[in-house]
Parts: C-alpha cells; structure tokens; sequence
C-alpha cells in the first residue's frame, strides 16, 4: 500500500493510473480537490478496489495521521502542491499555506507514523517529495543546465514556496532521519493536463479560434517533460533512490515557448486543419510578459540515469504528437473540465 498526495492533479493523477496499470499494490489517493484537482482523470478507476480515494488537505494532521494509521502504507509521495505561478503573483498567500505549511503538516503527520513502524518497516519505509526546477531560479542563455547542487534561487512566490518545502524535506531527514527522497523536475505535459498551462491552453484556444497567448517574445527556454517519463522516474527513485538525495527529473528537450506554440499549431494543422483552410499559427497573439519571467530553466538528469539507470522514453516530437492527439480523442474531459471559473481567470490572465 502507498499513500499518494494530490493524486487527483495533472501529474498525481497521471501517476495513480501509471502505477495501478503495472502493479496490483493498492493507493489511497488524498486530494483537496482545488480547481485543478479532477476525478474524471480517474474514472477508469471507480470501482477498483486497488484504489481509494479520499477528499481532504495535507495540512489537516490529524486526518492526515488517521490514513496512516488505518491504511499502514509502506511510502507516502507528496504531489500536493499549488503549481501556477501566475497565480501565485495574483494570491501567493494560498501556496504557502498548501506548499509550505501544508508539506510541514504532512511531514510531521508522517514522522509520527513513521516512530510507530517495527524497525524492519521503519528501514523500508519512504517519503519521496516531488519538486520543480523552478526552485533554482533562471539560467543565462549560455549556462550549463541545472544540476542537483545549484544554489537555490527561486524568483516568484510559486517557487519560493516550493523551494521551502524542500527545504522542510532535508531538514526532517537530517533532524529527525525521516527517510526522504526529492526529486526536481522540469516542465511536465501530457493526458489530463489542466488547461490554464501553456500547452493544453493553445491546443483548446487553438481548436476554438481563439488567440493563443505568447508572452513577451515567446523566448522564454524551458525543458520539456512527458508526464509519464516524469511518473517512470518517480518510481525509479521510489524503488532505488538513495535516502536523503535530490534527483533532477528532465526530458533532455529544451524549446523556446514560442517554439512550442508553432509545434502544436503544425500539428493540429495535420490532425485536424481549420475549416478555412488557414494555419493555426494566424492566432498566435503576443501578450504583456509576466512579472519577473524566469528565461531559461534547464535540467541536467545525469545523476538520474548514472545512479538509477533512467532516461525519458519520449522525445519532445513523440510526446508532443500524443499530447495533441490525446487531446482530440477526449473532448467531453475537455469540456467538462473548462467550467465557468477557469474561463473567467483566462479572461483575467490573458484577456482572450
């Protein structure tokens, strides 16, 4: 048994599925259910047994210590997090509550369970945090991608508040010898993908003739990671990762947003051309760039394929091909995800 957090969420609940589809070991998935927490994404799973799903915040300790108690699981993965840094700018007071007050909740939820273990369950036992490259700030044009020991150096509230739980993370390992590992991973895209991010953003602007919003120049670098590499890697980590190491999680794909963008418009372009005959690409609209926009994030996952023997299975090119093509194949998650609320914080983002 597992204890997974924020398993209801783009990369949460991609894992679940992942895992459920190669394992028989069951979950509990603890989600809060915020806007961008959905159980469409695990509707293959209703009814199965393996899975059990319960509406609630890591910050609450005491529900937290409950499901511990109850379930006994061998590891706990912390995907709880709040992600989008434009809304961090507009509301950071929510991502220190949930990123850094929330993961404090949880570790010591966690290192309560974890005093109670026999000590043959207390030596197998894992807590494994899942973390951003954003932590390590931005990187000039020509610097070498980030590796595990880069100073951290977060620039908006989002990561601040992630690059505080990490620090919670270590601190617990090195105090109290909570057996943790972290891992750090660069721009994830795939199935399920909330769609105020970039990618699935232009593909549903895209195919309902909106503009696709570009900020600034659209030369903001980020490394591009397949969802399920990313959850792959995490397993990895989970079965091998030495305790109290950092393990950098990147898809070896570094593009340029307004590149990206271009991508999609091709592709939809192939897949599913407008009716006008006309490219994709006339809707690229180019907005006020954000506050404070890191222009470069780039991961080095070396010490990833070195130790553990990983390396991502997609491309950008293959990952991107399946991304769209998913998102064409599933038009009723779309539409039941796009609700009123996400179209009024569109319009205030973006203006389109």
């Amino acid at each position: 048994m597992i204890l997974v957090t924020g398993g209801a969420g783009f990369i949460g609940a991609n894992f679940v599925l992942d895992w459920l589809a190669q394992s028989d070991e069951a979950v509990v998935n603890l989600d809060k259910l915020t806007y961008a927490g959905n159980l469409e994404t695990l509707a293959s799973l209703n009814g199965d047994a393996r899975h059990h799903f319960v509406r609630g915040d890591i910050g609450d300790r005491a529900l937290v210590g409950q499901l511990l108690a109850q379930h006994q699981p061998r590891a706990v993965i912390n995907f709880a997090a709040e992600s989008h840094v434009d809304r961090s700018i507009h509301g950071p007071g929510e991502f220190i509550q949930t990123n850094v007050v929330g993961t404090f909740n949880l570790l010591e939820a966690v290192r309560g369970y974890w005093n109670t273990l026999p000590d043959d369950r207390k030596a197998a036992f894992r807590f494994l945090h899942v973390s951003t490259d954003e932590v390590y700030g931005t990187l000039a044009p020509d610097a070498p991608p980030f590796t595990e020991t880069h100073p951290y150096e977060p620039n908006s509230p989002y990561s601040a508040s992630k690059a505080a739980s990490d620090h919670l993370v270590r601190a617990w390992h090195h105090t109290y010898g909570l057996p943790v590992l972290t891992t750090n991973c660069s721009n994830n895209y795939g199935p399920y993908h909330f769609p105020e991010k970039l990618i699935p953003l232009v593909i549903l602007n895209a195919l309902a003739g909106k503009p696709l919003p570009v900020y600034g120049d659209g030369q903001q670098v980020r490394d591009w990671l397949f969802v399920r590499d990313h959850c792959s890697a995490i397993r990895r980590v989970l079965e091998a990762g030495r305790l109290g190491e950092t393990y950098n999680v990147g898809g070896w794909n570094e593009k340029a947003n307004l590149d990206v963008v271009q991508t999609i418009c091709t592709l939809l372009d192939e897949l599913q051309p407008r009716a006008d005959g006309k490219g994709y690409a006339e809707q690229i609209t180019f907005v006020a760039d954000r506050p404070g926009h890191d222009r470069r994030y780039a991961i080095d996952a070396r010490k990833l394929e070195k130790e553990l023997g990983w390396k991502p299975a997609e491309t950008f090119e293959t990952g991107i091909r399946k991304t769209v093509q998913w998102y064409l194949a599933h038009p009723a998650w779309v539409n039941n995800v796009t609700s009123g609320a996400y179209r009024d914080w569109v319009q205030q983002q973006y203006g389109a």
